[in-house]
C-alpha cells in the first residue's frame, strides 16, 4: 500500500542548504488491512479496540484476565486484533529464517514496516555506494517486555532455571536491535540510530533522522518506531499507574475517547510506523513520489514530573512553537494539529490548553482543526509518534482532518473558541501545514511540522 512522501525545505532549522524529502511513509499495524484501519477506518471513525480475549494469540503470555491490579477483571482493553490478520510469515518476510527466529516481536514489526516502506519508495541500495548514504533511525519505547517477563519467570522457576534463558535474550530485548536488524537485512550502512523516549520515541526518530540528512550524514533515512508491549507485565504496570481505561469493558470499541467528558484512561496498542526520508534533490532526481514535506522539528523537556505533564503545558507549547519557528510557518497559517491526546483526563486537558495558548496570539480567521488518532487506533506507546506522523501526512495529502473517534460529548472545560475538535465525521478541508504532537513520560515533548506535498515539486 503506497502511503506517503514529502519534500521541499525541511531542515530549515539547521544552517545547511540540504533540503529534505519524505519519500514514503508506510505503517504496519497489527490489524486487518492497515489502510482500512489507519486511514480509511480512521477517517470514517472506526475503532480498532478489542477486548484482551480477542488478542490472546498475540503472544504466548497474552493477557486474558487480571488479578494483580487495583481494578476488577477483565484487563483493560487493547488496540489490536488476532495475528491471523498479519501472518507471521509476512512480518518476517524480509528476514532470513535464523534472524526471524532469534528476534522478538517489536523487531519483527519494525522489519516488516521498513521492508514495505523501502519497497514502496523503490529504494534498494544494498551493494552500491548509495548504501553508505542510507541510514536507519528506528526506536521503541519498551523493547520486548514479553521476553523480560518470560525470562524472569524461567529464571526463578526451579524446573526451568538459567539454562532456559535464550542465548539471544539480550539482543531480543535491546531497543537498538530493530534498527540494527533492518540495517543488516537491507545492507544500509549510513547512520544507525535508536531512540527510546517513551511515547515520543517515533517522533524523535523522525526528527533526528531529518537532522542527519540536513547535516550531511545521509541522503536517505529509514525512520520510525515499533512497539509490542501487550504483555501482562506491561499492562499491569500501566494499570497500577491508573493510566488505562477500565470503565468500558463491555463496549471496548468506545473505550479510547480523547477529549470526551467521560474519558478515563488510554487503551494500549501495538504496531509500527516507518517513513523513508530523503534529501530533496536526491528524491527528485530519481523520480520519487512525494506527498508532503517535513519542515520543522521541535523538542523540549518539562523538568516537572516523572509521569505527569507540566500542568501549564509549557513544554508542549514550546515544542509546537519551536517546530513552527524552525519551519518558518506563522501560527496563522497552521491548518491542523494531530494531537497526542491519549484519552487521559489530565493529559488531554493540558495539551488542549497548550494549543489554546499557541493560538491566542495569532490572528487566525477561523478555529484550528484538532484531532487525536488514538480514539481509533489506541495508544501505540513508542510507535504512536511515527504512526501518527504518517496519519498527519495522509491528512495533508487527502485534504481531510480525521474525526476524533468516540468524541461524543466534548469536555466542558475544553471551551476555547480558537480550537475546533473534529467531531462526528472527518472534515474535508484545504490543509497546507500541520503539526503532529508526541509527549512522553519523563516530560519529553516533540512536535513535527509537515507541509502538503504538491508545492514541494512545483
Amino acid at each position: 500500500m503506497r502511503a506517503g512522501s514529502a519534500a521541499r525545505s525541511a531542515a530549515t532549522e539547521l544552517a545547511t542548504d540540504r533540503e529534505l524529502a519524505v519519500d514514503v511513509v508506510e505503517p504496519r499495524r497489527v490489524s486487518s488491512q492497515w489502510d482500512a484501519i489507519v486511514w480509511q477506518g480512521l477517517a470514517s471513525g472506526a475503532s480498532a479496540t478489542r477486548s484482551p480475549a480477542s488478542v490472546a494469540a498475540l503472544t504466548p503470555s497474552a493477557p486474558t484476565h487480571c488479578t494483580a491490579v487495583d481494578h476488577p477483571p477483565p484487563l483493560p482493553m487493547v488496540s489490536a486484533v488476532a495475528p491471523a490478520d498479519v501472518p507471521f510469515a509476512d512480518l518476517v518476510a524480509s528476514l532470513d529464517r535464523a534472524t526471524a527466529a532469534r528476534s522478538s516481536r517489536f523487531i519483527h514489526l519494525a522489519a516488516a514496516a521498513a521492508a514495505e516502506a523501502l519497497e514502496d519508495a523503490e529504494w534498494a541500495p544494498a551493494g552500491t555506494k548509495a548504501a553508505l548514504r542510507t541510514g536507519v533511525a528506528l526506536g521503541s519505547g519498551m523493547g520486548s517486555m514479553a521476553d523480560i517477563h518470560d525470562g524472569t519467570l524461567a529464571l526463578v522457576d526451579p524446573e526451568r532455571g538459567p539454562r532456559r534463558i535464550s542465548p539471544f535474550f539480550v539482543p531480543r530485548i535491546l531497543v537498538n536491535l530493530a534498527a540494527g536488524t533492518v540495517s543488516i537485512a537491507h545492507g544500509l550502512q549510513g547512520p544507525n540510530h535508536a531512540v527510546a523516549t517513551a511515547c515520543a520515541t517515533g517522533a524523535h526518530s523522525i526528527g533526528d533522522a531529518a537532522n542527519f540528512i540536513a547535516l550531511g550524514y545521509a541522503d536517505v533515512m529509514v525512520a520510525g518506531s515499533s512497539e509490542a508491549a501487550l504483555d501482562p507485565l506491561a499492562l499491569t504496570g500501566f494499570a497500577r499507574a491508573k493510566a488505562l481505561s477500565t470503565a468500558w469493558a463491555r463496549t471496548p470499541e468506545v473505550a479510547s475517547r480523547p477529549f470526551d467528558q467521560l474519558r478515563d484512561g488510554f487503551v494500549m496498542g501495538e504496531g509500527a510506523g516507518v517513513l523513508v526520508l530523503e534529501e530533496r534533490e536526491h528524491a527528485i532526481a530519481r523520480g520519487a513520489h512525494i506527498y508532503a514535506e517535513l519542515q520543522g522539528y521541535g523538542l523540549t523537556g518539562d523538568a516537572h514530573h516523572t509521569t505527569a505533564p507540566a500542568p501549564d503545558g509549557r513544554g508542549a507549547l514550546r515544542a509546537m512553537r519551536m517546530a513552527l519557528r524552525r519551519a518558518r510557518v506563522p501560527v496563522e497559517e497552521l491548518d491542523y494539529i494531530n494531537a497526542h491526546a491519549t484519552s487521559t483526563s489530565l493529559g488531554d486537558a493540558v495539551e488542549y490548553s497548550a494549543i489554546h495558548k499557541l493560538l491566542s496570539d495569532a490572528e487566525a480567521s477561523e478555529p484550528l482543526l484538532v484531532s487525536s488518532s488514538k480514539g481509533a487506533i489506541g495508544h501505540l506507546l513508542g510507535a504512536s509518534g511515527s504512526v501518527e506522523a504518517l496519519i498527519t501526512v495522509l491528512a495533508l495529502h487527502h485534504g481531510v482532518a480525521p474525526v476524533n473517534t468516540n468524541l461524543e460529548n466534548i469536555d466542558a472545560a475544553l471551551d476555547s473558541e480558537l480550537v475546533e475538535l473534529v467531531q462526528h465525521k472527518s472534515r474535508k478541508a484545504e490543509l497546507t501545514y500541520a503539526l503532529s504532537n508526541s509527549f512522553g513520560f519523563g516530560g519529553t515533548n516533540v512536535s513535527l511540522c509537515f507541509a502538503s506535498g504538491p508545492a514541494a515539486v512545483e
